[in-house]
């Protein structure tokens, strides 16, 4: 489990980028983590894995201080940013460099993930594209078995059908006894597998929540109705109408949560308690 309290954190002296931030992410969840630009997500993924130090506040990590960076630390989280770099090798010369690192890495997995981005395990990462290489680097990261994954825009560089592909490969990727944190921007390419969302800013989360009980709450829809627009709790015109959040009185009429609408319905403070 990961664990912030009162998190602290600014790269100069007069405005904190991260100020008084807490959240848990328990085990066993797709986490979305969304916020505007300069919200401070990336570097909050930095501090969680250890690679910048909270100036205030503590980030527990099963027990563990990244700050402090212990093996059992390392060989338990993965980090795959939005912009990384790959050796010209071969992938097997990558994974018996890197692998050891990982105790649970499993390379039947890393082929099967492979497989599910149409790439073989003969390829050399140094010959491959910006988005081979991300599925590449994807897959393996996947096949660490790490407590915890995360990725930074893990859908940037990515076609229509890798980004299918990358659902798919999360879906067999997640278990009870692993967490994965995806931070982006690209809502609608992760909306339909996060079971867990988390919206911030710079003082901290607006809202941490199940997308089931989001849902038990709210009622997102698609409307044309000009005066029922006016009347939801948030209206986002789009062609041809208008996507909507209202309160959800009948617990038969639960729909899927559209991330678009609910990050300006918690941006615009109009979450109802």
């Amino acid at each position: 489990m990961l664990k912030i309290e009162n998190l602290n954190f600014s790269y100069s002296r007069k405005t904190p980028l991260i100020d008084n931030f807490s959240m848990t992410l328990e085990k066993g969840s797709v986490c979305g983590l969304l916020g505007k630009n300069g919200a401070g997500k990336t570097t909050l993924i930095y501090l969680i894995c250890g690679l910048l130090r909270p100036k205030y506040g503590t980030i527990d990590f099963n027990g563990l201080t990244p700050f402090e960076r212990k093996t059992s630390f390392l060989n338990d989280i993965f980090l795959v940013p939005e912009e990384f770099s790959l050796p010209p090798v071969t992938l097997e010369e990558y994974v018996s460099v890197n692998a050891p690192f990982y105790p649970n890495f499993d390379k039947t997995q890393i082929e099967k993930y492979l497989e599910i981005f149409e790439l073989t395990p003969d390829l050399h990462l140094g010959r491959l594209s910006m988005g081979q290489k991300k599925k590449a680097f994807i897959s393996f990261a996947m096949a660490c078995n790490t407590s915890l994954l995360i990725l930074d825009e893990p859908t940037n560089g990515l076609d229509i059908s890798a980004k299918r592909s990358f659902r798919k490969a999360i879906a067999q990727c997640m278990s009870d006894d692993k967490s994965i944190l995806i931070s982006t921007h690209q809502v609608y390419d992760v909306d339909k597998i996060l079971d867990h969302v988390i919206i911030t800013d710079r003082k901290g989360v607006l809202i941490n929540a199940p997308m089931v009980d989001i849902s038990s709450r709210y009622k997102f829809s698609f409307t044309t109705d000009k005066s029922r627009a006016e009347a939801a709790l948030i209206s986002l015109e789009v062609p041809g109408g208008y996507n909507i959040a209202e309160p959800l009185s009948d617990p038969m009429e639960e729909t899927e949560v559209n991330l678009e609408t609910l990050f300006e319905l918690v941006q615009q403070n109009r979450i109802f308690k």
